[in-house]
């Protein structure tokens, strides 16, 4: 059992009143808790006080008089016994439960750390999406086991570069870099630990995506080094499961496509503030702050498969080389494999945007998201390749991808191309018509009215890339209307009341009216979900109905 002197002469105080009428058990279960526990010289001030309770009850005359405990009392042996058995336990529960980085980390201080400090460090968080899909294959047992694994797989990575994780919730993954528990900083200055942080908090994110590729494949060539064995036995469960839905001869074929953990991640950097919270006997170690509030909405809007980061901190990253080094490695081994992403860009690789929440009051938040995985493009066509044989399951999946990624030009191309190869042709000429009749005019006059000859045009004009921008342009003009909202300013008469109250109204009547109209050309290119002041439509059931009307053979 890890005891400060205040923390030992306190639970001292504990046992003294719990056993007070078994002066006996009390005398040898203390002298026991400090022969494990405590220096036999030390001379803390929490000990002395610690020993002087020993005794005083060894002077007890139930115990110094009789030469044994009274009735109520066991003798001698059996307290050693129960008293060495009790610490013995305490030690085993709290090494299997608190955080041994942070029991490490507080050792080496010498001292409880009572007081909070603010300091500055890197937060990152981790989401799985869509896991309750996933989970359908699995039973609650083999759920638990999957995510033990690719929690442990993520631990392992983080421990390597001196990370904290800092608490896992259901499917979710806090950690963080810097404070207390990161050992690599206590000897740099504020400006050299920023810089370590801001680096080694990148590189670990980009390092798990990676990672929950290989795990996706159960492949543990990610392992280097010495691994513990707690840690290697949990991902190998995880990889018995995954293995066996991948071998099986009935679901094999469907697993490759259909089970796929995916995760996203938001990170930031920034003051905060780092300590004890809680009360008494649930105290936990933990950070607050605005940075870490931002790190969280970072990760809500993130892209599946990569990351997103605060402006903040892709300027230093960017004032410290971090991200030209990355965009020239990312580029170098997607030109290697010879894939879709060869002639990215560094803009495209770190894609600056503004990200707006309206649950946050329309809060905007700058923010760059980041590609990680090189092949990306490749994996996700192979998917799409085998949700055309699974029917309507399969289109479900293949109406999801192109919503997460409608903004990604290089996955929506690779998505295309499968289209294409498999004779499936996206009826883009009627999506152009309805978003810009009068241009498709214009197309039709030029073209002497030959509708055929329109339809080619538009199809070899228009990629399903520009069609989806064409799509955000919409988005991006029902997000900047107004909204009208009631004058709260006053009560004046009854006549203005009104006139506010029929003004709100109509408003609210004239942006519906706009976004079933943007709703209907959404819903054509396979958006499933769309979101307006009424409430969120989903349009699934219709699709399913008018998919052949949408795809055509």
């Amino acid at each position: 059992m890890i005891f400060t002197p205040e923390s030992l002469y306190n639970h001292a105080q504990y046992i003294k009143d719990k056993y007070d009428d078994d002066p006996a058990y009390i005398v040898n279960y203390l002298s026991e808790l400090l022969k494990n526990n405590m220096p036999e010289n030390s001379s803390d001030a929490f000990i002395e006080k610690t020993r002087k309770i020993i005794i005083d009850y060894t002077n007890n005359p139930e115990v110094s008089d009789s030469g044994q405990s009274s009735s109520k009392s066991m003798d001698l042996e059996d307290a050693l016994e129960k008293a060495s058995r009790e610490i013995k336990f305490r030690r085993e529960i709290e090494e299997y439960y608190l955080p041994k980085q942070l029991v490490n980390a507080i050792m080496e201080l010498g001292h409880i750390p009572e007081k909070s400090v603010e300091t500055n460090i890197g937060i990152a968080f981790i989401d799985l999406v869509d896991y309750s899909y996933i989970s359908k294959f699995l039973s609650p047992m083999e759920n638990q086991s999957v995510l033990n694994g690719l929690f442990s797989a993520f631990n392992w990575i983080l421990k390597n570069h001196s990370g904290y994780l800092n608490k896992i919730e259901g499917d979710s993954m806090m950690f963080h870099f810097g404070g207390l528990t990161d050992p690599v900083i206590r000897n740099m200055d504020e400006k050299e630990g920023q810089v370590y942080i801001a680096k080694e908090l990148f590189h670990t994110c980009v390092e798990m995506q990676r990672v929950c590729f290989l795990f996706n494949q159960a492949d543990d060539s990610f392992l280097e080094g010495e691994v513990s064995e707690e840690t290697a036995a949990a991902i190998q469960r995880a990889f018995d499961i995954i293995s066996n839905l991948r071998n099986s001869f009935e679901l094999s074929y469907s697993m490759n496509a259909l089970f796929q953990i995916r995760i996203r991640i938001g990170a930031n950097i920034g003051d905060v503030t780092l300590g004890n919270f809680g009360p008494d006997g649930a105290k936990q170690w933990d950070v607050i702050g605005l940075p870490v509030i931002e790190a969280k909405r970072m990760e809500s809007t993130a892209p599946i498969g990569g990351l997103r980061i605060s402006k903040k901190y892709y300027d230093l990253l960017k004032e410290n080389g971090v991200v030209d080094a990355y965009y020239n490695q990312f580029k170098q081994d997607a030109q290697i494999q010879m894939g879709y992403f060869k002639d990215i860009s560094l803009d495209e690789l770190f894609s600056y945007k503004k990200v707006m929440l309206k649950d946050k009051k329309n809060a905007v938040f700058e923010s760059f998201s980041v590609q990680v995985n090189p092949a990306l493009p490749e994996a996700l066509s192979a998917q799409v390749r085998i949700f055309l044989t699974k029917g309507i399951t399969g289109i479900d999946r293949i109406i999801e991808l192109l919503e997460y990624y409608r903004g990604n030009k290089f996955v929506i191309s690779a998505i295309e191309s499968v289209f294409i190869q498999k004779g499936l042709h996206i009826r883009k000429e009627e999506i152009l018509k309805t978003m810009y009749p009068e241009k498709y005019q214009i197309f039709l006059e030029k073209l002497e009215l030959d509708e055929e000859n329109v339809k080619k045009f538009i199809r070899e004009t228009y990629s399903l890339f520009d069609l989806f921008c064409k799509l955000g342009s919409y988005q991006d003009r029902i997000n900047a209307i107004p909204n009208n909202d009631f004058d709260a300013s006053g009560f004046l008469n009854y006549s203005q009341y009104f006139d506010n109250s029929q003004k709100t109204i109509l408003d609210f009547l004239m942006r519906r009216s706009f976004r079933f109209f943007i709703e209907h050309i959404f819903m054509i290119c396979f958006i499933l979900h769309f979101s307006f002041m009424s409430g969120q439509v989903y349009m699934n059931t219709y699709l399913k109905m008018n998919l052949m009307k949408i795809l055509k053979k």
